[in-house]
């Protein structure tokens, strides 16, 4: 039964955990673009490895990396842009990780602002400055969003061709 169903199960499975995966990016409780990757690790362990799918999932893991990466360069970069010290950009950092921990599925990013403004106003104590400091960030934040976003729906077209494009092309 599961020579005649099986792929198609398994794609079905792929798929949820690539939508979840996609969904995630939104609610910053686990790394979207993570599931998304196992998700495609799953189905390729399941279903096998052939040398064109392991190309793709090569792609898919260098995408997956730099987009994991993108957001936190891109909160950093937006920060930076409006003034905010090195000091509270990785003091903003550390908050995200532990308000990430402490108070999903928001607590992150309202930990790294909260955290940039405070050590902004501690050092600059102008408010206005520290603000911009924080609008930096959340500016960076959301162009953040917006490229795992992309890089996601990237990945998810990598493994339809994977599972759909390639199987009519070879034949299999």
């Amino acid at each position: 039964m599961f020579q005649e169903y099986g792929p198609v199960v398994m794609q079905v499975i792929t798929l949820i955990i690539m939508a979840v995966g996609l969904l995630s990016l939104f609610t910053f409780i686990v790394p979207g673009l993570t599931i998304i990757w196992a998700g495609t690790l799953l189905y390729g362990l399941v279903t096998g490895f052939t040398w064109q799918s392991g190309i793709l999932f090569a792609l898919i893991t260098i995408l997956m990396l730099a987009g994991n990466i993108a957001d936190n360069l891109m909160m950093g970069a937006g920060a930076r842009e409006k003034g905010a010290s090195w000091v509270a950009i990785v003091v903003a950092t550390i908050a995200a990780i532990i308000g990430t921990i402490v108070r999903p599925p928001f607590g992150g990013i309202i930990a790294a602002l909260l955290a940039i403004f405070i050590v902004e106003i501690v050092r600059l104590k102008e408010i206005r400055k520290a603000l911009e400091s924080m609008k930096g960030m959340a500016r960076g934040y959301g162009w953040g969003l917006a490229v795992r976003f992309v890089i996601g729906l990237i990945m998810i077209f990598l493994w339809l061709i994977w599972a759909y494009i390639m199987p009519w092309l070879t034949g299999g």
